[in-house]
């Protein structure tokens, strides 16, 4: 039998609002650990199927940009079917760099920033590199806020790699120092 005032309710836990002990806590956990478990699992599914479609994707377009210059060096000249080469392996390489961010995704269950970075700054060097292949005349508004865009993306990667190292000091925010250890595991020194 329970001692006078516990409630069963695992300790710290706070009464239901007006008073009350916790409304029983165990019988909905499976279900809710199952749903838990099965969403992650569908999410890594759907994550999965897109990280597939993207490295066929990037791999089409690269056969595709080879097959291409190939065809263009016979047409025109080796200049400008460099040119069309050099966009197809850019945009490769921000699908590329998409699919590091899914791999990411799949493995820390977290977004991270740094390669949604990467895939803007690849691509702002994309748009310009293009406007520069043409031979009409560059607005130069456009080319200004270009790379303006270069640098405020070069500035968001470096301060986010600044913020995301990790401090030696600091303790780590996957330990759990809040919560009691678990049966059989030891308290932290």
């Amino acid at each position: 039998m329970a001692a006078e005032g516990d409630s069963g309710a695992p300790e710290g836990a706070r009464p239901a609002q007006g008073g009350s002990p916790p409304a029983p806590g165990p019988a909905p956990r499976p279900a809710v650990a199952a749903s838990i478990w099965a969403l992650e699992h569908a999410q890594d599914f759907v994550t999965v199927a897109v990280g597939v479609v993207l490295i066929v994707l990037a791999a089409t377009l690269a056969v595709s940009g080879v097959v291409g210059f190939v065809e263009y060096v016979q047409k025109h000249t080796v200049a400008t079917a460099a040119i069309n080469l050099l966009d197809r392996v850019l945009l490769v390489l921000i699908l590329v760099e998409i699919v590091h961010t899914v791999v990411l995704s799949l493995r820390a269950h977290r977004l991270a920033a740094q390669p949604f970075i990467v895939v803007g700054l690849v691509a702002v060097i994309r748009r310009i590199l293009f406007l520069l292949s043409n031979e009409n005349i560059i607005p130069t508004s456009e080319l200004a806020l270009l790379v303006g865009m270069v640098v405020a993306f070069v500035a968001a990667y470096l301060a986010v790699s600044y913020f995301e190292k990790p401090d030696p000091e600091a303790p780590d925010p996957g330990a759990h120092a809040l919560l009691p250890p678990a049966p059989g595991e030891e308290e932290p020194a």
